[in-house]
């Protein structure tokens, strides 16, 4: 009897060193964000409610305040070209990495509505950004830009949502069992993330650093923790009521969208065009998921003509 369970436990203790190193071989996951990890880095930290958020802030003090946030797992540099042009012509511009993402910190909350909401505003508030401010965002920033106008549109001049997620999707019931969820979202999903990207390109060519710059971040913890409750809130989410709360704001709002687009086909612009009946919609031709950078010149001009055409009262 004494034998059988001392083979039982070798077993056990085989089987848990297996899974072990199959999991450190996967989860490209191996280290802390932290002070050591953002030395030498460009931008600015500030530690807000849940943890450390890295931003940066470019064009003049007294420019008109656009805020740019970026998409699931993309981080703000998503935003480099954009952010570029607009303070190049006086706009003060604020990107910042979503919790989980880029330099910010992964703390062991729900990512959900609210998380997202506080963070944005914290920042603000951070930055004594008083005024309403123009308010863009990018695939899952839509939903995230949606959702903090929709709560605080008293701080939101325009919205502009690019490629917007309009579709949650069921996730598998795997995913919501708990530590077994997490473990198997990120044996399957981390491992190839970075070159997944290179789908939002209609030509991916064009970027061959993308992939080695995304996997900088996925080597900190709670990277892979962090995009799956952020795909477990979308799988919550009616973007249909989400837009129609938007509408009832009378924000106005902007949905500019790439015509060759994969991630977020085209024909899902209809969500929040039925949605927001004012919307101002500009299809993109000959791009994919991010016609701001596949097409930078012909979206820059864009958002300039659509924050002049709502300039403050």
């Amino acid at each position: 009897m004494q034998r059988n369970v001392r083979w039982v436990v070798v077993l056990l203790a085989v089987v848990a060193f297996g899974l072990g190193a199959y999991t450190y071989a996967k989860v490209p996951e191996h280290e802390t964000i932290g002070a050591a990890a953002r030395a030498g880095e460009s931008g600015h930290f500030v530690t807000l409610t849940d943890g450390v958020t890295h931003y940066d802030v470019a064009g003049p003090d007294t420019g008109r305040v656009v805020v740019l946030v970026h998409g699931f797992s993309v981080p703000a540099y998503i935003w480099d070209s954009t952010a570029r042009a607009l303070s190049g012509a006086g706009y003060r511009v604020i990107r910042y990495d979503q919790f989980g993402r880029g330099l910010s910190d992964r703390p062991d909350v729900a990512y959900d509505g609210a998380m997202y909401d506080r963070q944005l505003d914290e920042l603000l508030d951070s930055l004594h950004v008083a005024g309403p401010v123009d308010l863009a965002g990018v695939s899952f920033g839509g939903y995230v830009t949606a959702h903090y106008t929709a709560g605080h549109a008293a701080r939101v001049r325009t919205l502009t949502l690019v490629d917007p997620v309009s579709a949650g999707g069921k996730l598998p019931w795997l995913l919501g069992v708990p530590l077994l969820g997490e473990w198997f979202w990120n044996v399957t999903q981390l491992p190839g993330k970075a070159e997944s990207q290179y789908d939002d390109f209609l030509h991916p060519e064009r970027y061959p650093t993308w992939a080695d710059q995304y996997r900088t971040q996925m080597r900190y913890h709670g990277f892979g923790r962090a995009l799956l409750r952020s795909a477990q809130t979308l799988s919550q989410v009616s973007f249909d009521s989400l837009y129609r709360a938007v509408a009832k704001t009378g924000v106005p709002v902007q949905l500019i969208w790439g015509r060759q687009d994969h991630t977020v086909p085209f024909e899902l612009s209809k969500v929040a065009r039925t949605a927001i009946p004012s919307i101002e919609f500009f299809p993109v031709d000959s791009s994919g998921h991010l016609p701001h950078i596949e097409q930078a010149a012909l979206v820059n001009a864009q958002l300039m003509r659509f924050f002049e055409a709502h300039r403050a009262p």
